[in-house]
């Protein structure tokens, strides 16, 4: 899109199509008094050819009417046929063609004005202006309205990232694009490291809409602190947006290559007193107008309300994932009954924490062993989760069985109306027997590899609990020494668009070809499964030893 010209009485390139030449001498010369430049053509076919090589094109067309190889009229429609050149007005002029009819044929072909000659100069030049004049300000709100979708389209992706170099790089590409020209970003993520990105327009001036408007390649500028900026104590310590001009030598790292001239227009934004402000710099030559300006410290300023809301989730996420952790065991008891592994793997820093953990302790009866999940991922599903396994722990010290323990968490949900529910699977390594009492609450089956190879699921389970429904009794599974058994959450197997029976199936294949050890089989479990980052990951392995006695 052309840019917006300052006046719209500044002088325009001005197509003249005629046959003959003394109409265009006449024409030319009275345009190019008045500092206009022409280009000439002698039919419409000229004419059109010019139109299509564009670069620049013209900003009015003069058409005569009766032209030798097509009508005025002919070279008009197409002109307001083509998207390129739908918005160039074409002003219609003829010596034999001045009846109503011709006039009115010609605007309702597309012509927005219509001249008969002999055309007095001053007419012709009055003529050309108003056509400029309203050109340029049609091109002037095309250009304000698409500058205003890309920064719509900017701020959504700025809004949208889950990264701090998801900020940076959405905040680059959206200056690249709106101003036209290559921009880099540069921050400080949410755990301190310097993250830059840079955009570059695609082609030299775009403005219009397309994929290929810019590209941010995500590389860092080396690992420079917007905080060594020379000019960054005008900002100081304050909130807000500053707009500076910053010798490019004075910023380590610098694609200079891709930025022409010394001189750099950095908007510096901060949302919140003491955070680390960032920075969003373009060649200076992009930055002209105050509307540019804006347009800078605006994405700026978007940029800081979208890292800092990064930020505060960061935060939250990280107090939520310590505590969750605090919950969970530090270390695995040694038993004579049992050898056992465990892998704890948290969701993705994007995701929500959830509700998953695992409990081992030796009782007066044998070896307690528990893997469950509280729905939902939330602050309150851990906290519930901490609520439980503690309560877990001091049911077993108490020696209640399995069923009795599922019987009493059920309570407490009640006593303390909790709104979640969870899974629960509880098993009993008896230390007389060395029989497995498995009492599961919803959760997904153990799956059991007894030393001669068999490998199947103890599908025994009860309701989910939080639904105040009865427990059926514990299921007595023998399992010989050597016997490797594996309780998890779902997060190892659970995956969108995939069939949770398949899952299963395939996690019954994979244990039958892992050794006995229980760290190798966690880790092989983890290769076939590789988590994806939605949901949190709680597996035990355990390899019976046999009874104590």
């Amino acid at each position: 899109m052309p840019e917006p010209s300052p006046s719209d009485n500044s002088p325009a390139s001005i197509l003249v199509v005629d046959d003959n030449p003394t109409n265009r001498y006449v024409l030319r010369t009275t345009l190019s008094r008045a500092g206009h430049t022409v280009v000439e053509a002698e039919d419409g076919t000229r004419a059109l050819t010019i139109l299509k090589a564009g670069e620049p094109l013209p900003e009015v067309a003069l058409v005569d009417v009766r032209l030798p190889d097509m009508t005025g009229f002919d070279v008009c429609e197409r002109i307001k046929a083509d998207p390129v050149t739908a918005a160039l007005p074409v002003i219609h002029v003829s010596a034999s063609a001045i009846t109503a009819t011709d006039r009115t044929q010609g605007l309702n072909r597309g012509a927005d004005a219509y001249l008969t000659e002999p055309i007095a100069p001053d007419e012709l030049l009055a003529t050309v202006t108003a056509a400029l004049r309203y050109a340029r300000a049609r091109r002037r709100a095309e250009h304000l309205a698409d500058r205003l979708l890309h920064l719509n389209e900017a701020t959504h992706l700025l809004y949208h990232a889950d990264t701090a170099a998801e900020v940076a790089r959405a905040a680059a590409e959206g200056a690249a694009i709106v101003l036209g020209t290559t921009a880099v970003a540069t921050l400080i993520s949410p755990h301190g490291e310097p993250t830059s990105a840079v955009g570059t327009a695609a082609r030299a001036g775009r403005r219009t809409p397309g994929p290929d408007a810019a590209t941010a390649s995500g590389d860092a500028v080396g690992e420079f602190d917007v905080r060594e900026l020379p000019s960054y104590q005008e900002l100081g310590e304050r909130t807000g947006t500053r707009l500076l001009r910053v010798d490019a030598e004075s910023w380590p790292d610098f694609p200079r290559h891709l930025i022409p001239g010394g001189v750099l227009a950095a908007g510096i934004a901060r949302a919140k007193p003491g955070r680390p402000p960032v920075c969003l710099a373009v060649p200076t030559g992009a930055v002209v107008t105050s509307d540019d300006e804006r347009l800078l410290t605006q994405l700026a300023q978007a940029c800081a309300l979208a890292l800092e809301a990064l930020r505060s989730y960061t935060e939250e996420h990280d107090l939520a994932l310590t505590l969750q952790r605090s919950f969970l065991p530090d270390t695995l008891p040694r038993s004579p009954l049992a050898d056992l592994a465990v892998r704890y793997l948290p969701a993705s820093e994007h995701a929500e924490i959830g509700g998953d953990f695992y409990e081992a302790l030796p009782t007066r009866g044998g070896l307690l062993l528990a893997v469950g999940d509280v729905a939902g991922h939330s602050l309150d599903a851990a906290m519930l989760m901490g609520q439980i396994r503690h309560a877990l722990r001091a049911y077993a010290i108490e020696e209640h069985s399995p069923r009795a323990i599922l019987d009493r968490i059920e309570n407490l949900l009640t006593a303390i109306e909790a709104p979640l529910t969870l899974t629960l699977c509880i098993v009993l390594v008896d230390g007389d027997t060395g029989l497995l009492h498995v009492a599961n609450a919803g959760h997904l089956p153990p799956l059991l590899r007894t030393p001669d190879g068999d490998v199947r699921f103890i599908e025994d389970h009860g309701p989910l609990l939080g639904l105040r429904l009865p427990q059926p009794p514990a299921a007595e599974v023998a399992a010989p020494a050597g016997s490797v058994l594996v309780m998890t959450t779902d997060g190892l197997i659970e995956r969108r668009h995939e069939d949770i029976g398949d899952s299963l199936t395939r996690l019954a294949g994979v244990m039958g070809t892992l050794p006995a050890d229980v760290e190798k089989v966690c880790d092989g479990l983890l290769t076939a499964f590789p988590p994806d980052g939605e949901d949190d990951v709680a597996l035990m392995a355990v390899r019976v030893t046999g009874p104590a006695g």
